[in-house]
């Protein structure tokens, strides 16, 4: 799938800032800005590298400038183009390189075409899986005659947190041999540069005052100097493909073009026996993304040696969240093949459980992991299921994950943290005064915007499906007797659920005035909270249904799609709650006190589509891929070719938040693999093909 800009939207700078690209290397670093090179973020960067995998990442080399550089003017002076763009403060831009771009288009790398004065260049950049080294190839399409292509680099050689500000902390001593520079900005890490056949002129400055619009946007600061330490030049002319290499280890005897070669090979591979339906490809190229290494070997908090992976929950600045992993996993691994990366995920959260729960995220710089949530340790069981029934690795599942269910299981009827214990209802009851547990979990200071202390609908959806999962897993390790207790005791969750959470209206207090739905919490003191909110989709969609009544789920759905539905995700309450908040934006406390309060978010479409397709309705397949065509725009926008976290409660639903996140790629994925929501008939899986000759 190709996704492409025109020179109408680049060479309209505002325009053009709003569409980004990232590439990733399989150890949490990436390579990534906006689609004309003006970084927007402080997270924008050429090489930001992943030091301590998947964590810890660093933003070593922020931009590599280019200047083309032909032949004298009347004058007797170079002309000299400059390609490059940026945004200063006082919102200045210079250079205004974004006017020689024709194209940006991004199919298996993101790739640019700049004209100017005869000379027609394409540029492609990619990263380099598991190492943290970008590539980028210049191809000189056109040149009426020889030409010097300038690179001028800007280092940043700081966390990926901060920003970086002029001083004597950057190391100015540097290295050039055989066209390799090297240097350690920060006595630390060592960048490589590699520009064969050029000549290299040493000459350290600052460059001040860059200015990051989406960090201005956010209400944090926003302004960032970045350190020069000299210019690279070579010659070129019409027919030369020239490779630079950017890394944090010597790239000495590797050629840029082979690197780019092998990796274009991998990426193919991914797709290979995918159905060539264009949004699921790109879906599929978007989600390896966010499956990486953990370097685990000196963990003493996870095991499974040093293979252990893992999931990004979102770029750029997520790690790795166990709800967000166990969400994401059916769809990045399991819908594409990828079984052994699951049982890698799988075996490597299982060595993390603690006191029967799921961690709920790792942390960087070896700070302890957090097991704040109550619902990611829920996940785990489908997670678990949906492995077993693609893979049928029942020996890993049986010997190594089911003791682990079954200590998750009697920890959660016995009691664990935060007040998380199975009631006398049957029903799982958590939360404590100032903690937030469920995926709605934004708190600012000791304020916990969405609370849901009591027993979330989503919650015992997840619980009963814990109880069903063990309970199928005792049958098939042949523990019969236990299994049938366990399915007495989820028998009753079903039961008690069904009479407590179902709201008829009667009062017509709801937040669309009008009843027909699920309560959302039955709050601590017993009160029925009857917010409209998506979550009362999962008492539907998950493999074992709580709900079962058919015209219960048909007036469910129809709530949902006219208070909830936008083409790109769910809102979390309907425009008429007196909470509903209409935008997403300004500094932190803003931003985190719109986050559950009408925001949209994709990844909630993958159950709005389960549960479509357990209605099971005449048209419901049809409906199902409606869901996924009005979203498949979203694609060609914001970071393109990949899927963001949340997007404004009202239209036209500007994404915000990471631009890129694991589980709304993957549940749009699965739910296409899953009810096969795509094209057909244009191309046949290796596998089929060769099944049919045989």
């Amino acid at each position: 799938m190709q996704l492409k800009k025109d020179k109408a939207v680049l060479q309209n700078f505002k325009n053009a800032t709003q569409y980004e690209w990232l590439e990733t290397n399989g150890l949490g670093g990436w390579s990534g800005s906006s689609v004309i090179g003006s970084h927007t973020r402080r997270y924008h960067g050429l090489l930001v590298a992943a030091t301590n995998p998947p964590a810890e990442r660093t933003v070593l080399l922020s931009k590599l400038d280019e200047a083309i550089v032909t032949g004298r003017d009347a004058t007797g002076g170079l002309n000299r183009y400059e390609l490059g763009s940026n945004l200063y403060d006082g919102d200045v831009i210079h250079p205004n390189g974004h006017h020689y771009l024709e194209s940006f288009t991004k199919d298996l790398f993101p790739q640019w075409i700049y004209k100017v004065n005869g000379i027609q260049l394409k540029k492609t950049i990619t990263m380099v899986h598991n190492e943290n080294t970008v590539v980028i190839i210049y191809d000189v399409i056109k040149a009426p005659s020889a030409f010097t292509l300038e690179l001028l680099p800007l280092m940043a050689a700081r966390g990926y947190h901060s920003l970086q500000h002029t001083g004597p902390q950057m190391h100015w001593d540097t290295e050039f041999n055989n066209g390799i520079f090297h240097n350690s900005p920060d006595g630390n890490l060592n960048v490589y540069i590699s520009v064969p056949g050029s000549v290299y002129q040493h000459k350290p400055r600052w460059f001040t005052n860059f200015k990051y619009s989406v960090e201005e946007y956010r209400g944090l600061d926003y302004t960032e100097d970045l350190f020069n330490h000299g210019v690279f030049s070579v010659v070129l002319k019409e027919g030369d493909s020239f490779g630079v290499i950017v890394s944090t280890e010597n790239p000495e005897g590797k050629d840029a073009k082979d690197l780019m070669l092998k990796e274009e090979k991998r990426k193919r591979e991914l797709v290979k026996d995918i159905p060539a339906d264009e949004t699921l490809q790109q879906l599929v190229q978007a989600a390896d993304q966010f499956i990486v290494k953990r370097n685990i070997e000196n963990s003493s908090t996870i095991g499974g040696g040093r293979e252990g992976a893992t999931v990004i929950a979102g770029y750029h600045w997520f790690t790795d969240w166990g709800r967000d992993t166990m969400i994401s996993l059916p769809g990045l691994t399991l819908s594409t093949g990828r079984f052994d990366d699951a049982k890698k995920i799988i075996n490597a959260f299982a060595k993390s459980v603690s006191m029967g729960m799921l961690l709920n995220r790792f942390q960087d710089n070896n700070e302890p992991p957090e097991y704040n949530n109550v619902d990611g340790t829920l996940w785990y069981f489908v997670a678990v299921y949906k492995y077993l029934q693609a893979s049928n690795d029942k020996d890993f599942v049986l010997n190594e994950i089911l003791p682990v269910l079954k200590d998750i299981i009697d920890w959660h009827y016995k009691g664990t943290r935060f007040n998380i214990h199975a009631d006398k209802d049957g029903l799982l009851y958590s939360g404590e005064i100032g903690q937030q547990l469920t995926w709605m979990d934004a708190r600012i200071g000791t304020w916990v915007v969405t609370p849901r202390m009591g027993k979330p609908v989503e919650i015992q959806a997840l619980w009963y499906n814990a109880l069903k999962i063990f309970a199928e897993l005792l049958t098939l390790n042949k523990q019969k007797k236990d299994a049938a207790q366990l399915n007495e005791s989820a028998d009753y969750v079903k039961q008690q659920f069904n009479e407590k959470f179902w709201y008829d209206g009667n009062d017509l207090s709801g937040s669309s005035g009008r009843g027909g739905y699920l309560y959302d919490n039955i709050d601590e003191n017993g009160n029925l909270v009857n917010e409209v909110r998506p979550n009362q989709l999962f008492a539907i969609s998950l493999p074992f249904a709580l709900i079962d009544d058919k015209k219960k789920i048909e007036s469910i759905l129809t709530i949902i799609k006219d208070e909830l539905y936008t083409p790109v995700g769910l809102r979390t309450l309907p425009q008429t709650d007196v909470h509903y908040i209409h935008h997403y934006g300004g500094d932190q406390w803003h931003r985190d006190s719109a986050y559950h309060e009408g925001t949209v978010w994709s990844w909630l479409l993958g159950t709005y589509v389960d549960a479509i397709m357990k209605l099971n309705a005449k048209g419901a397949k049809q409906d199902a891929k409606e869901v996924i065509d009005n979203f498949a725009y979203h694609l060609n926008e914001g970071c393109i070719g990949s899927v963001s976290e949340i997007f404004d409660a009202d239209a036209p639903h500007h994404p915000r938040g990471c631009v890129a996140q694991a589980w709304g790629v993957a549940e749009v994925l699965r739910v296409m693999m899953d009810y096969e929501l795509y094209e057909t008939g244009k191309k046949e899986s290796k596998s089929k093909k060769a099944a049919a000759e045989a």
